[in-house]
């Protein structure tokens, strides 16, 4: 099979399997708490991590950082990936809690759009047709979570808390982009891993009994374990490792559109095994941030001419 074809079928894979993970992460909500069950599940995909290292290892002749300069900056580029990752992925959590899967995925898929707008901040430029995909997307965030009667006096927390992590998100996708030239991608998003879920289990002693919840059980963990399994494992490891693998074969604009499907598959697995639904209003505001979101993404006129300078923000 060709490299680029079977490239492309790991990353639309990948969207499939994040999209989804979104309903994990709804159902999870049945038995375990929000930030306890983020915290577990990001440990699990720590630890899902660490076979495809020491394959990675014996394949490569275990190139490892060889310098005490390259594991310092690899240990600090994890705990400053993993704070992000933490922050980012329990305001989700919670935001999930009060909102759908769906709206959560495309709501999240808004840091396409912010990580460029933030990188203004650290002096980055941005192409004029950039500002027109940032007011669609925020009229389809408008038609998608603002109700037609009653407009912002019956929006949805679920909505403004997941807003909020879409911002984290960015800033921890900024974060990868100075850090993951530098040092193994693979080795950096498994110490992330186990940051942002060491964090998080300690922080759930607190959060999780300030929002209402209980701290899960060993039964409830058992009744909750195949979200925690797909999200820890499928998510976080074996869709990590795919994106790693296919985008050394794929066009980085190809790859960027294929994984946007992430918030189109979130909101079809919303609909079937949660049966979630969307009326006009709310299907024309996705049809716009998605729209936003693709065009954002295409390369400008000299990216095209120098290949070199595409980067993939995912």
């Amino acid at each position: 099979m060709n490299r680029q074809i079977r490239g492309s079928i790991m990353l639309f894979m990948t969207a499939l399997i994040w999209g989804t993970a979104f309903v994990a992460q709804k159902s999870g909500m049945d038995t375990v708490s929000p930030v306890a069950f983020n915290g577990i599940r990001t440990l699990i995909g720590a630890v899902s991590l660490l076979p495809v290292i020491a394959i990675m290892n014996m394949r490569q002749g275990a190139k490892a950082e060889n310098t005490k300069e390259q594991k310092k900056l690899l240990w600090i580029g994890g705990v400053c990936c993993g704070l992000f990752l933490m922050a980012a992925g329990n305001v989700q959590q919670i935001g999930i809690c009060y909102t759908t899967a769906g709206k959560t995925g495309f709501i999240t898929a808004l840091y396409v759009i912010l990580v460029p707008l933030m990188g203004l901040l650290l002096g980055k430029r941005i192409r004029p047709i950039f500002w027109a995909c940032v007011a669609a997307s925020a009229v389809g965030l408008y038609l998608l979570c603002i109700p037609a009667e009653g407009g912002f006096g019956n929006i949805n927390k679920g909505d403004i808390i997941v807003f909020i992590c879409a911002f984290l998100f960015a800033g921890h996708i900024l974060c990868i982009d100075y850090f993951s030239p530098k040092v193994d991608g693979v080795k950096l998003s498994c110490i992330q891993f186990f940051v942002a879920g060491g964090v998080s289990c300690v922080l759930m002693l607190f959060i999780d009994p300030a929002l209402g919840y209980t701290l899960p059980t060993l039964s409830d963990l058992q009744a909750g374990w195949f979200p925690l399994f797909y999200a820890g494992v499928m998510s976080c490891g074996v869709a990590y490792t795919f994106q790693v693998v296919a985008q050394a074969d794929v066009n980085p604009t190809l790859a960027s559109m294929l994984l946007c499907l992430e918030s189109v598959f979130a909101v079809l697995a919303g609909a079937v095994l949660l049966g979630e639904g969307m009326g006009l209003r709310e299907i024309i505001g996705c049809v716009l941030m998605f729209a936003a979101i693709l065009v954002a993404q295409l390369p400008s006129k000299e990216e095209q001419e120098n290949p070199d300078k595409l980067q993939n923000g995912q």
